[in-house]
């Protein structure tokens, strides 16, 4: 195969793999991926399409002198319960000194938002008696795992428990209690606010700190319960003052009318860049779809909540590769002006450049890094977006750009007038 044939199969690829791309994000593969446009494709945020409003407040008579310092670990621990449950953009915000806001959305019932978020969250193990057996300080940790944990020679979802050192003689002394009883009653119910959870049975005593539940779970209930579990125990009993369903403060219509506006300027970009870099720009706008297509796919398949701040992150990050295709042409057009054949300068304007853009994506990155670590809520799904659009922004600008332009020239497409100069 010669560089002309070399050249044309590489062409080709890339344009068979843009197309794949963009038919998947449009039409989606079967159930599993659906298109970005289809009803439910992409989660929404609460400000796309409304949600659950509860308010809690602090059931204590007298006062506390650690309030404030308690009130900080309920909203830590009802964003840590809102992120395992997958509700990222969800708030959680403290109002007064006794009272805790919550927004969840995508859940038009507040009393289905109370029973997923784990309501008031004072969780207990007690026996058929009610007599508590462990609290939810006792629990250093709870995953959601599969395997065989039974040993039968199957694999199922179960949950793993970490109880602290001053649990384990506790949580000894009722299993061996527990699994000498009849009739049914050899089990330790997990509770939260009264409610059982879940009922696992006990055959023998635990002696270890590490505990495996296992029951008729799937992955669903098998990471709620260890979401539930892990969260710990609130520093008081919470109680609900209001429960209220909040519509979207941005709503479909106004968000297709987004998705227009989005488009029509996407559109005047790349009319910008074939104007003032012709061909390049043009590979450029080829390229804007190809990325344009992966983010869709991303947030389908990831279920990554989309809300306004989210939006931005995507837009911020598509600047970021406009950008990026604007460093190399514009060094593409300082090689030829000084007089370098086509092919050179298309090879040194993206040597060039590739420092400059790397850098400036880098930096980007480590910032979306440290707002997602530090963050909660939206300033999370913005950093989400923000990084997922600044990779596949390097993917557009750094490969899909380069592959296409270095094969035009293998094809002998060199005339510096049509590459800007």
């Amino acid at each position: 195969m010669n560089s002309k044939q070399k050249s044309i199969f590489k062409l080709t690829a890339v344009f068979v793999v843009i197309a794949i791309l963009v038919l998947v994000a449009l039409v989606g593969v079967g159930d599993a991926l659906p298109g970005v446009f289809s009803d439910g494709a992409i989660n929404k945020g609460l400000d796309l399409v409304g949600g659950s409003y509860i308010v809690y407040e602090a059931d204590i008579d007298e006062a506390d002198e650690n309030l404030a310092d308690n009130m900080n670990a309920v909203k830590s621990m009802m964003r840590s319960r809102l992120d395992t449950l997958g509700y990222t953009e969800g708030t959680v915000t403290l109002s007064g000194d006794r009272r805790v806001i919550i927004e969840i959305p995508n859940i038009s019932d507040p009393e289905e938002a109370v029973q997923k978020l784990g309501s008031t969250a004072v969780l207990q193990f007690v026996d058929y008696e009610n007599n508590v057996i462990l609290e939810g300080s006792d629990i250093v940790r709870a995953d959601a795992s599969y395997g065989d944990a039974t040993g039968r020679g199957y694999p199922t979802w179960f949950i793993s428990l970490k109880l602290s050192d001053e649990a384990v003689k506790k949580f000894s002394d009722a299993t061996l209690r527990v699994s000498k009883l009849k009739d049914n009653k050899n089990y330790i119910a997990i509770t939260l606010d009264g409610e059982q959870l879940s009922a696992p049975f006990v055959t023998e005593q635990l002696t270890m700190s590490d505990v495996v539940i296992t029951g008729n779970y799937d992955q669903e209930s098998a990471q709620w319960l260890a979401g539930v579990i892990t969260s710990g125990q609130l520093p008081f009993a919470l109680r609900e003052v209001q429960l209220d369903s909040v519509g979207p403060t941005l709503g479909e219509k106004a968000l297709s009318t987004s998705i227009i506006a989005g488009g029509i300027g996407i559109a005047l970009v790349m009319i910008f860049m074939i104007v003032m870099y012709r061909l390049p720009g043009a590979i450029a706008s080829i390229a804007l779809v190809a990325y344009i297509a992966m983010t869709g796919i991303i947030l389908v398949l990831f279920q990554i909540n989309l809300s306004l701040p989210g939006i931005a992150g995507i837009i911020l990050s598509i600047g970021m590769a406009v950008d990026a295709n604007v460093v190399i042409f514009e060094r593409i057009k300082d090689e030829l002006r000084i007089g370098k054949s086509t092919g050179a300068a298309v090879k040194s304007g993206f040597k060039r450049a590739f420092t400059a853009v790397l850098d400036s994506n880098i930096t980007t990155l480590i910032a979306s890094c440290v707002l997602w670590y530090f963050g909660t809520g939206t300033v999370q799904g913005f950093a989400i977006t923000l990084f997922i659009g600044v990779l596949l922004s390097m993917v557009s600008a750094i490969i899909i750009t380069r592959i296409l332009l270095n094969s035009l020239v293998g094809l002998n497409v060199r005339n510096p007038k049509l590459y800007g100069a």
